[in-house]
């Protein structure tokens, strides 16, 4: 996990053409992507190495963040209100009356702010770098996924933030127009060169599964006494 400083960002949806500044408080974060040998240390699922963990829906990231907090002796930072979501689309509510406790120790998903600050890394372009140093895209990932962490970091040392998969951030999209929609950030590695930029905002239903989404988990970080 990587310490992340605070500091404040702003966010543009160029969809809605409406751009937000937020306040982000210091906190952690993965260096990269979860990967599939971390995912079956603790869901006992197979094991594909330092690739990513692919195929989860946001569902699936959530109980995985609770699941591994509960490995290490943390306190969960998701109640889960809604019992009947098993892993299938359906008509049910996805979301669930899912809650965050916000003073919770343990794994969770970043908010939009977060991973978006998290990935600027105190740069203002499109990219921390030349995209095809920084990230797997259409163009030079051979249409398929990368072990994490084998292009160059951004300057706070996290890899992969941009290009290889999609992760996963706790915010709803645009919960009046897309319902409980969860907002996707950082691109893929089928995705075009355009669609890698730290500002890219994409939805899906918190039941998708698909092979370029993932996760990369965060943690709280309590005041000092």
């Amino acid at each position: 996990m990587i310490t992340v400083p605070g500091g404040q960002v702003t966010l543009t949806d160029r969809r809605t053409q409406h751009s937000w500044t937020v306040d982000v408080a210091p906190y952690l974060l993965a260096a990269h992507p979860l990967t599939q040998d971390a995912h079956a240390r603790t869901t006992g699922t197979p094991d594909g190495g330092r690739l990513p963990a692919h195929s989860l829906a946001w569902w699936d990231a959530v109980r995985y963040c609770n699941a591994l907090s509960l490995q290490e002796g943390l306190t969960p930072a998701y109640h889960l209100h809604d019992t009947t979501y098993d892993g299938d689309d359906g008509d049910h509510d996805a979301d669930g009356g899912i809650t965050w406790d916000r003073n919770a120790d343990g794994y969770r998903l970043p908010t939009e702010a977060e991973w978006e600050h998290a990935c600027r890394a105190g740069t203002t372009g499109p990219r921390y770098g030349p995209l095809d140093d920084i990230a797997w895209h259409r163009g030079n990932s051979g249409e398929r996924i990368h072990e994490v962490a084998t292009l160059r970091p951004n300057p706070w040392g996290l890899y992969d933030m941009l290009g290889n998969i999609w992760e996963w951030c706790w915010d709803l999209y645009d919960p009046e127009v897309y319902g409980s929609y969860r907002v996707l950030k950082g691109g893929g590695w089928y995705d075009p060169h355009w669609s890698c930029r730290t500002s890219v905002r994409r939805r899906s239903h918190p039941t998708l599964r698909i092979e370029d989404v993932g996760l990369r988990p965060a943690r709280t970080l309590r005041p000092q006494p």
